[in-house]
């Protein structure tokens, strides 16, 4: 199993930054893409950012040029570095990766998901 855990959120005023962290920990075999979705009230889940194992990264258009995803291969950890943020930006933020694990025998690749953490822009 992996776990997945957030950090980084919180209140800020339109136009200010915040830096989320994911911590991936287990017996991780090889981590794979590691993603950002984020759920507003009302709306459905979006997927923000993702990036490779390789570095390579995407984003969805109303984010481009405002936030940057990255991550640590040796920490297992991404972040998500949030830029000039608007009140639509507001939601729980949510990290989620690809890994191969094992339980001690074979290995398998699963899916999983972090808590979430509030990000709220005030206007």
């Amino acid at each position: 199993q992996v776990q997945l855990v957030e950090s980084g959120g919180g209140l800020v005023q339109a136009g200010g930054s915040l830096r989320l962290s994911c911590a991936a920990s287990g017996i991780i075999r090889r981590l794979n893409d590691m993603r950002w979705y984020r759920h507003a009230s009302g709306k459905q889940r979006e997927l923000v950012a993702s990036i490779s194992s390789g570095g390579s990264t995407n984003y969805a258009d109303s984010v481009k040029g405002r936030f940057t995803i990255s991550r640590d291969n040796v920490k297992n950890t991404s972040y998500l570095q949030m830029n000039s943020l608007k009140p639509e930006d507001t939601a729980v933020y949510y990290c989620n990766c690809d890994a191969r694990v094992t339980r001690g025998g074979p290995e398998y690749d699963s899916r999983y998901w972090g808590q979430g953490t509030q990000v709220t822009v005030s206007s």
